[in-house]
């Protein structure tokens, strides 16, 4: 064993193979311990702490309270360098001792609490829940006490007018939508008819000789009326694809928008409220802190109600203009092509098809060949 100066007489602690001191110098390591200690210090007034050991002492040494017994400088806590054996098994196993280059070892202030910073999924997901549930709950109070005519709105009426004007319009545009599809339906079959009517009069101008020159006529006016039937339909269906494409999407995200709103104003009432009847009650140190979050609450939901608002104007203003010019172009379309077809202006009804940029569909144009089926 390496010699150490009178100074650091506690060297070295034997440790037997398992980690766990050796009893038989359980009494040498008290006395050296006894004499590396200062002047006035007993070992009845140490402690000596450990981590990781069953039973056996050994680590840090920290001195107790001790009176001063006449001693001109008051005594320092006095910390025992453990041996090479004995350091590492205390590194090993946590030990509040730091042993640095220079061989000191140096006592920690105290035990170290590592934070943790990750969140919890499911705290987070508790704490959506909760958030989700009180919203739903002061927006279902809301909705019940309107219902009941207890609680009060916020009306826009400028904007509510509008809204009702735009619900109404689009009742009467899908009316108009559904009698369109249903006299396209009803031509469609008229013009199958004429066609098949055309070939059975061309069949028998061929079989009776006699009735050749008037079937064959017969035959040349049905088709011909089919075709003109194939053009205006061609235009009713023109017709009707602009008017569901404005119904069933510009003005459905419009109405989309308006129920993002609605909601908005519910929450926006519903916050309201709860600020009101809280400015009602008392003020004291409980219900300050509530009334400030509820304050905070309500602004939110007002500059998110504000916003909605200004989006629904704004849609609104946009889908006129839109409507207007939608439905003028379909109209004159759709008068041109009625008047044209039954006037029996062929080339009158061909001439509106150009001019709205129409292209009819060849019959059995979408059936593919029989070389594009191999």
């Amino acid at each position: 064993m390496a010699q150490e100066s009178p100074k650091n007489s506690a060297a070295e602690i034997p440790v037997t193979s398992n980690g766990q001191l050796d009893d038989s110098h359980e009494h040498s390591f008290n006395r050296d311990l006894k004499c590396s200690l200062p002047v006035g210090l007993g070992l009845s007034e140490t402690k000596i702490t450990s981590h990781g050991f069953d039973g056996a002492k050994e680590g840090v040494v920290e001195a107790g309270q001790f009176p001063n017994k006449g001693s001109s400088t008051s005594p320092k806590s006095s910390v025992i360098s453990p041996s090479s054996a004995a350091a590492s098994r205390l590194a090993g196993q946590g030990c509040d001792l730091i042993i640095p280059t220079g061989g000191r070892a140096q006592q920690k202030s105290g035990p170290v609490v590592l934070a943790d910073e990750v969140k919890n999924p499911a705290m987070e997901k508790l704490e959506l829940v909760r958030k989700w549930s009180l919203n739903t709950y002061k927006c279902t109070r809301q909705i019940i006490s309107e219902k009941l005519g207890r609680g009060s709105r916020t009306v826009d009426l400028e904007l509510e007018a509008q809204i009702d004007i735009l619900r109404d319009n689009k009742k009467k545009y899908e009316n108009v939508l559904r009698l369109a599809q249903t006299l396209s339906t009803q031509l469609f079959q008229m013009v199958h008819t004429q066609r098949q009517l055309g070939d059975a009069f061309a069949d028998l101008s061929l079989k009776s000789l006699e009735l050749h020159e008037a079937f064959g006529y017969n035959a040349e006016m049905q088709k011909l009326l089919a075709k003109n039937g194939e053009t205006l339909l061609g235009a009713i269906n023109f017709f009707i694809a602009s008017v569901n494409t404005l119904v069933n999407k510009t003005i459905e995200d419009t109405l989309l928008t308006v129920k993002q709103y609605e909601s908005a104003r519910i929450e926006y009432d519903a916050y309201r409220t709860d600020l009101e009847e809280l400015n009602l009650g008392p003020r004291d140190a409980n219900t300050l802190p509530k009334i400030e979050q509820s304050q905070q609450l309500f602004q939110v939901h007002k500059e998110k109600y504000d916003k909605m608002r200004n989006d629904v104007s704004i849609k609104l203003k946009f889908l006129e203009e839109n409507k207007v010019k939608v439905l003028h172009n379909q109209l004159v379309l759709f008068h041109n092509a009625i008047a044209a077809y039954f006037a029996g202006n062929q080339k009158q009804l061909e001439q509106t098809l150009k001019q709205f940029h129409i292209k009819l569909k060849t019959p059995g144009a979408d059936v593919p060949s029989w070389l594009e089926e191999q």
